[in-house]
């Protein structure tokens, strides 16, 4: 005599008829994503620490670039203020003392080049002149737009001691504008790109001197 369904499914037991049922499969899945977030959980607590600290050595060699060690006696990461600005946002700025005085400020202004965002960090004196310019990340095309990274090209370099008024607003180009920046061979738009960065960076200095060559406030551990 054939069994039913319902027969064949009493005689294996509630367990055999669970296993068989839609329900059991979901909870199967559920169980498998909440393994996985649980893991994936552990895994970002146990490498975020090291990430945090690897970027900050990063920043700190970076910075070290644009503002040399010889320039200042504090803690550029621990001393930042943030200006808020009509044309850029509110940009977070790196300031640079020695004595009690400021003697440079860093930040990371963003330009856009053929493929992308080019992120460029620019360290300024005082007097309103260049310390140092780094690319700090890019998707330019490798052996063309490279080039603007420190490691394949010194040309960054060239930016070192200019200022708005040297070469003046015309000369604040690449040469096929009219400017006396070189550009790269078949890669234009990317050096095109960071000269244009590195202006509106020292513009921006112009506009809030004051506030940050202002001395920074006293803590009462001071």
């Amino acid at each position: 005599m054939t069994e039913t369904p319902q027969q064949d499914e009493m005689r294996r037991g509630p367990l055999a008829a669970l296993r068989s049922s839609p329900v059991w499969h979901g909870l199967l899945l559920g169980g498998f994503a909440l393994v996985t977030a649980l893991i994936l959980s552990l895994t970002d607590d146990a490498t975020r620490g090291p990430i945090a600290e690897r970027a900050s050595e990063d920043l700190l060699a970076s910075l070290a670039q644009v503002i040399p060690d010889d320039l200042h006696d504090n803690d550029l990461t621990a001393d930042m203020r943030t200006v808020a600005d009509g044309a850029e946002g509110d940009v977070p700025v790196y300031v640079a003392t020695e004595d009690g005085q400021v003697s440079g400020v860093a930040f990371v202004l963003t330009g856009y080049g053929y493929s992308g965002a080019i992120s460029v960090l620019i360290g300024i004196a005082p007097d309103g002149s260049l310390l140092g310019v780094r690319v700090l990340s890019h998707t330019e095309t490798p052996g063309l737009g490279d080039k603007i990274e420190i490691a394949k090209d010194d040309w960054v370099e060239d930016f070192t001691g200019r200022s708005l008024s040297d070469p003046g607003p015309e000369g604040w180009k690449v040469q096929k504008d009219g400017g006396i920046f070189d550009q790269f061979s078949g890669a234009t738009i990317t050096p095109r790109a960071v000269v244009g960065t590195v202006h509106r960076g020292l513009g921006l200095f112009d506009r809030h001197r004051a506030t940050l060559l202002a001395a920074p406030a006293k803590t009462e551990s001071d």
